[in-house]
């Protein structure tokens, strides 16, 4: 199968990020937000379109994931707004600490399930 634009391919051939729960999926999401935030606040606008491009992908592996069914408003609700954020004109008035803020719950969770 040939995918050549497709940023996390030992994710998908794996077949490891649909073994993740949709918390773990947020959490690992959340981290690329958080470096997309980070490089933009440095001024590196390319490293942050790529940690943003990385956000984008993993969105569209869990909205992919067919055991997210029922969560698929939230996801693509987050990615309308995070897209809005780094791309448009932020019209719903997110900050880099309300996306802290936001996937922080989603890191704890899986952090949480990790000490199992």
């Amino acid at each position: 199968m040939n995918m050549p634009n497709v940023i996390h391919k030992d994710l998908l051939e794996s077949g490891r990020w649909f073994k993740l729960s949709l918390m773990e999926q947020m959490a690992n999401i959340g981290s690329d937000v958080g470096r997309a935030v980070q490089w933009r606040a440095k001024g590196d606008l390319e490293m942050s379109r790529q940690a943003f491009d990385r956000v984008l992908e993993l969105i569209d592996f869990t909205v992919a994931d067919s055991k997210n069914k029922g969560h698929l408003r939230e996801v693509l609700r987050a990615r309308e707004f995070l897209a809005d954020y780094f791309l448009g004109n932020n019209q719903y008035g997110f900050t880099d600490d309300s996306w802290q803020q936001y996937f922080y719950y989603f890191g704890y969770v899986a952090a949480l399930k990790r000490q199992r």
